[in-house]
């Protein structure tokens, strides 16, 4: 008895399956391109302080480096969830700054605290610190010292960024290895079927 693969079932299962490896492909490529991110970030540890605020260009931003900035004016304030130089959890707070009469100002974590309604107190002026990133300014200036009364929030590092993609890679493989497998099975146990008298 010939023993003929239906077409269609196995076209869809054979573009799932590549589909799948090719993202554990993608997965591996973007992990070479954290890795490189990674680096760049760590040798920006040790590179002389910038001026902040920048604008920077594209997605080339100076995460991680020592810079120094001057808030004329708090425009707005938010608080996030953050630790301190001791590893205690609470909140991080904010300062959105005006830095001139034009450009494009500067935000800046003045600090931390249990109390999310702390460091109201602080009004601007000169502030050193580590660039980190910001969801809602792309970057900000992490203050060395606490202001406002505040503690010192956790410096910023690159190891806080994860780099998950070899296990995403795995992921997708094993996916696409248990799809072949099933469908494997499956045929062999129609054809199984189609043997019997």
């Amino acid at each position: 008895m010939t023993r003929r693969l239906p077409i269609i079932p196995t076209l869809i299962v054979a573009a799932a399956v590549l589909t799948m490896i090719g993202l554990g492909i993608w997965q591996l490529q973007r992990a070479d391109e954290k890795e490189a991110l990674l680096a760049r970030y760590e040798a920006a540890q040790g590179l002389p302080p910038i001026a902040f605020p920048m604008i920077p260009t594209g997605e080339d931003l100076p995460l991680f480096r020592q810079a120094e900035g001057h808030c004329l004016r708090v425009i707005s304030r938010r608080t996030g969830a953050g630790e301190n130089s001791n590893g205690e959890t609470g909140f991080t707070h904010i300062a959105d700054c005006g830095s001139g009469a034009e450009g494009p100002g500067m935000a800046v974590e003045t600090g931390w605290s249990k109390d999310p309604n702390a460091g109201a107190g602080w009004t601007g002026g000169v502030v050193r610190g580590v660039i980190a990133p910001d969801k809602h300014a792309r970057m900000r200036l992490v203050s060395s010292t606490g202001l406002g009364g505040l503690e010192a929030s956790k410096p910023p590092s690159p190891d806080s960024i994860p780099n998950n993609h070899i296990s995403y890679a795995i992921q997708w493989f094993l996916f696409a290895f248990i799809a072949a497998l099933i469908y494997a099975l499956a045929l062999r146990n129609r054809w199984r079927q189609g043997e019997q008298p």
